[in-house]
């Protein structure tokens, strides 16, 4: 069943901005390290974890104000959009500072615009946000976060196609268990079903199992990104997911060196690239 769309009513979102105010305790950052398999015993100053961002200012609403995704109801900061699956898309990072454990971050949220498109599947809606962070050191980094909205069909089988690929310069091989699904949507306090709840993933969405964050993956390709950058935060990094990521079986982090900056991807155990990024 097709869902009309009031594209004029969604558009009149844009421009609307919310303003939020978090601090990077050293719990919050030890926990993100945690997940990371990183050292989580951080203090004062400490530089705070890559993507700590991701954890900060959270849209928290109380139980009786979950839609049936587990996310906060629409309606509020994001306009309604009526189709049922809400997808990471992707992205885009510029850093100007680094995040230090006891940060006071000032983050300063627009919806930048509203866009419908029409995909293989129906109706795609598009929803770009622009997410300006701030310390008191002033400025650390603009964000622009791709959100997409779209119908929620039972899959036509096929597996997706295995990439061509050139071969890394480093990779990392990360086991997708549900521990570390649980334990990064409980950093993030992030309630989508789609992360935990096994029978909502098969049954409500059609998915074969639980789906790998697409923020999670981003940060390990981030952390790679900065790796190969000489320990430094490339000064523009983009993202985008390209197929969803299933736990059960390892998957791979991987860069790359180019001319003009550092490609980086993540596969699944069978080959298939499941999000693509870029930093300069």
């Amino acid at each position: 069943m097709s869902i009309e769309l009031d594209i004029d009513h969604l558009k009149s979102w844009i421009g609307l901005e919310r303003e939020s105010f978090d601090t990077i305790t050293p719990r919050l950052a030890s926990s993100l390290a945690a997940v990371l398999d990183e050292p989580c015993n951080l203090g004062a100053e400490d530089p705070a974890p890559v993507g700590i961002h991701w954890c900060l200012s959270p849209d928290i609403a109380p139980m009786s104000g979950l839609g049936a995704d587990g996310h906060p109801a629409r309606g509020g900061f994001l306009p309604p959009v009526p189709l049922p699956r809400r997808m990471w898309a992707g992205g885009e990072l510029r850093f100007t500072d680094e995040f230090r454990v006891g940060d006071e971050v000032h983050r300063v949220s627009r919806v930048q615009d509203v866009a419908v498109k029409t995909g293989r599947t129906g109706s795609l809606c598009f929803v770009t946000v622009q997410h300006d962070y701030y310390t008191t050191r002033g400025a650390a980094l603009g964000e622009r976060h791709d959100i997409v909205y779209r119908a929620i069909e039972p899959p036509k089988g096929g597996e997706p196609p295995k990439a061509e690929l050139p071969a890394p310069d480093v990779e990392l091989h990360i086991q997708a268990t549900p521990t570390l699904l649980s334990r990064y949507s409980a950093v993030t306090f992030n309630g989508h079903r789609i992360h935990y709840d096994r029978d909502y993933c098969i049954r409500e969405e059609f998915y074969p199992g639980l789906i790998v964050h697409g923020p999670l993956q981003a940060t390990y390709l981030l952390r790679m990104a900065r790796q190969l950058n000489g320990d430094r935060f490339p000064g523009r990094f983009t993202f985008r997911g390209t197929s969803p990521l299933f736990d059960g079986a390892v998957f791979t982090a991987n860069g790359r060196r180019e001319k003009d900056g550092i490609q980086l991807w993540v596969q699944n155990a069978a080959g298939v690239m499941t999000m693509q990024a870029a930093a300069e």
